[in-house]
């Protein structure tokens, strides 16, 4: 009986250290979660199921924290992947991507189009509208896409959007 206390004692000691290194894991915090697992594995060495799934969680995180550089020469490069960064939500990342690709070709609408769109998305609402009338300025279709975007709804009654796209 006083075996199967301490069992369940080392389960309930267990289970919350390896939760938050499984919380750590599922928000993509490969380095924190790591550390917790190492961590727990040490500790925790009587709880052996729990152990070995930490052990295989553990070569996930160090696999996914390796380098994985893309190589971005041209244009189209720095625009697609500025994309890819925007939909992870890494808007500083794509940012950056797209002034690179902005000093490739200055003159492309779409580039100033989708910096508003990022800023708009980080809250910077000057900014997103700064980069939102250059791109009309290129190119006028940028202001019907500009009435339609999701992205932008919080700013359709702003009276600075009104007047750049010429809602109204």
């Amino acid at each position: 009986m006083n075996k199967q206390k301490t069992k369940k004692s080392d389960y309930e000691k267990a289970f919350p250290a390896y939760s938050q290194a499984m919380k750590a894991f599922h928000k993509g915090d490969y380095q924190k979660a790591e550390e917790l697992l190492q961590e727990f594995s040490e500790k925790h060495v009587s709880e052996m199921e729990f152990v070995d799934r930490a052990k295989v969680y553990l070569s996930i995180c160090q696999e996914r924290k390796k380098d994985k550089r893309v190589e971005l020469k041209t244009f189209d490069d720095y625009y697609q992947y500025s994309i890819h960064k925007i939909n992870e939500g890494d808007y500083e990342e794509s940012l950056k991507l797209l002034k690179k690709a902005l000093e490739m070709k200055p003159k492309q609408g779409k580039i100033l189009y989708l910096m508003a769109d990022v800023y708009c998305m980080k809250g910077d609402m000057d900014k997103c509208l700064e980069y939102l009338r250059k791109a009309i300025q290129i190119d006028k279709y940028f202001r019907i896409l500009a009435q339609n975007e999701r992205d932008f709804e919080p700013l359709w009654e702003d009276k600075k959007f009104i007047l750049i796209t010429r809602m109204k």
